[in-house]
C-alpha cells in the first residue's frame, strides 16, 4: 500500500505555521503530519478528526497519550482489535488487529478546529488510503467532520448518509460506513458518548465483519 503522506507536508500555511510554534513551545513533541497506524490491510478503518495537542501531536500516534484514546484503546482491546488496552507512546509495543487508524486531518489544528479548506486539502490524501486499502470492509468515522470526509473522498452525496450515532449504511463500492460520536473528553464528560454507546458501535462493527463477502 502507497499514499503520498510527506512528514514534512506545508499545504496548508495556517497549520505548518502553528506547528512550528508548537515546536518552539513543545520541543520534545513530534509536531508534524501524523501517519496512520495499525495493520497495512485491515478490515476494519477508524478514522477521526485530527491529532490532538498533548495526544498524537506530542507522541506520533493517532489518539496516543491523551484522553479521547483512552476510551477508544480500551474498547479496541475489549472487542480483538488491539493488544492492549492502553496507548501512551509510539514504543509501547502496542499492536492493532485487523483494523488501522487515521485521521481526515493529518496536522494539529488551532483549538482543535481545521477549516474547511483545511480539510479538502487533506482529503486527497485520505481519497488515496481508501482506495490503497483493498481489504476494508467497515470505515467507522468519529464524529461529523470524519464523516463528512470520509463521503467526499468517496464521491458520494453528503446528504444521502446523514450522520447520527452508530447510523449505519453501505457506499456505492460496498463498504459499510459506520458512525460514532467522537470519543473526546467533552463528549465522555458529557455523557454524549458513554462506554455503553461506544461499545454498542463496535458490537455493529462486528457484525458487519462477520458478514460473508
Amino acid at each position: 500500500m502507497t499514499t503520498n503522506f510527506d512528514i514534512h507536508c506545508q499545504r496548508c500555511p495556517r497549520l505548518s505555521n502553528f506547528l512550528k510554534d508548537v515546536r518552539k513551545e513543545y520541543p520534545s513533541y513530534y509536531g508534524r503530519p501524523v501517519p496512520p497506524f495499525g495493520v497495512k490491510q485491515p478490515e476494519l478503518l477508524i478514522v477521526g478528526l485530527a491529532p490532538g495537542m498533548h495526544g498524537a501531536n506530542a507522541t506520533g500516534r493517532p489518539f496516543t497519550g491523551d484522553y479521547a484514546g483512552i476510551l477508544l484503546y480500551e474498547t479496541l482491546y475489549k472487542f480483538g482489535f488491539s493488544t492492549k488496552s492502553e496507548s501512551v507512546s509510539v514504543d509501547d509495543g502496542l499492536k492493532l488487529k485487523n483494523c488501522r487508524i487515521t485521521n481526515a486531518v493529518k496536522c494539529l489544528p488551532p483549538q482543535n478546529k481545521p477549516t474547511t479548506e483545511e480539510v479538502n486539502v487533506c482529503n486527497e490524501l485520505l481519497r488515496e488510503e481508501l482506495q490503497a486499502l483493498k481489504k476494508v470492509r467497515v470505515i467507522l468515522v468519529l464524529g461529523l467532520v470524519a464523516h463528512k470526509a470520509v463521503l467526499k473522498a468517496c464521491d458520494v452525496k453528503i446528504k444521502n448518509f446523514p450522520f447520527g450515532h452508530d447510523a449505519c449504511a453501505q457506499l456505492p463500492d460496498g463498504r459499510w460506513l459506520l458512525s460514532s460520536y467522537h470519543c473526546s473528553k467533552y463528549n465522555t464528560s458529557t455523557k454524549r458518548l458513554t462506554e455503553k454507546t461506544f461499545h454498542d458501535v463496535f458490537k455493529h462493527a462486528q457484525k458487519l465483519l462477520s458478514k460473508k463477502k
